[in-house]
């Protein structure tokens, strides 16, 4: 990116895991950071939910806008109104974002767009990649409108990317922070047979990446952002256990997630997802942590 065009970046859903973390990385890399807001109406950049419609600073110019607003999808079951909010939250911002950007007189270069492997839907063992089709449960109709969305955009010739996260390790929330404390306690283990794939990548990858993509903008559409080799659940579970060492023998039947957890259950501890990137490798982006082993011991280990 040319420091001459702008050195301003706008972001969403900026008090998420990734968000959060994203603000401080950019912010120390000398980037100006803004956030889009959902309540206050008084500053740069917001959300007017009732109407939905964003409200850009025609004096800001941006370089690049990365949108990662969503309520968490693993939080409570999933009732048929709670999957309509998640759905509707992740569709009505996108549209209403990229609607702006396309009528902005001050376009910006890129405009990266979170989404997830869920797109793909549950993959087995055949696993999939960029290429792969579209999937067919809720997660992956969520994945579509959420991509989708971002067509104004990417009409109006904006570089417009798919940014499909993979389960992201970070012990500040997620997946990773919820195993943190049985595992500490010796009671973890895997979940149901531990058979099901994890396409997993740290979080210090996904700043690395995101950092690479608004730097550069090498790439356009999906970009799956996992580590290279999906992982067993019973293999997860075993070097989560040697990285804290602590026992896994306390697995969680898969019965008793589906009568705890429900659908969402099924579909995100019980799913196998195994999830590989091709764009990756091509645009030469290496991560930092590529095993497992090596991502678990930096983060717990910090």
């Amino acid at each position: 990116m040319s420091q001459t065009q702008s050195n301003n970046i706008l972001i969403t859903g900026a008090s998420g895991m990734i968000g959060s973390a994203l603000v401080e990385h950019l912010s120390k890399c000398g980037f100006t950071v803004y956030l889009l807001s959902r309540h206050a109406t008084d500053v740069p950049f917001y959300f007017e939910a009732d109407l939905r419609r964003v409200h850009l600073d025609p004096s800001i110019p941006l370089s690049a806008v990365i949108n990662l607003a969503g309520p968490s999808i693993a939080d409570k079951r999933w009732s048929e109104d709670r999957k309509r909010e998640i759905l509707d939250s992740r569709q009505q911002l996108t549209h209403a974002l990229a609607t702006a950007l396309a009528e902005s007189d001050n376009k910006p270069r890129s405009f990266l767009s979170a989404s997830a492997i869920g797109y793909y839907g549950a993959t087995g063992k055949s696993g999939a990649n960029e290429e792969s089709p579209l999937g067919s449960d809720f997660l992956a109709e969520v994945a579509q409108a959420w991509e989708e969305a971002t067509a104004p955009a990417e009409a109006a010739g904006i570089n417009t990317i798919h940014l499909r996260f993979g389960i992201v390790l970070s012990p500040d929330g997620g997946v990773l922070k919820k195993l943190l404390l049985p595992f500490k306690l010796g009671l973890g283990g895997p979940i149901g047979n531990g058979q099901q794939s994890m396409s997993w990548i740290s979080i210090t990858d996904v700043m690395l990446i995101i950092h690479k993509l608004i730097v550069d903008s090498p790439a356009c559409g999906p970009v799956n952002l996992v580590a290279a080799q999906p992982i067993s659940n019973l293999d997860f579970s075993a070097q989560l256990a040697q990285v804290l060492r602590r026992p896994d023998f306390m697995p969680l039947p898969g019965f008793l997630v589906k009568l705890l957890f429900g659908e969402m259950g099924e579909a995100l501890l019980l799913g196998s997802s195994a999830v590989t990137s091709d764009k990756l490798a091509k645009l030469g982006i290496q991560l930092e942590y590529p095993t497992l082993r090596s991502a678990l011991t930096a983060l717990l280990n910090s």
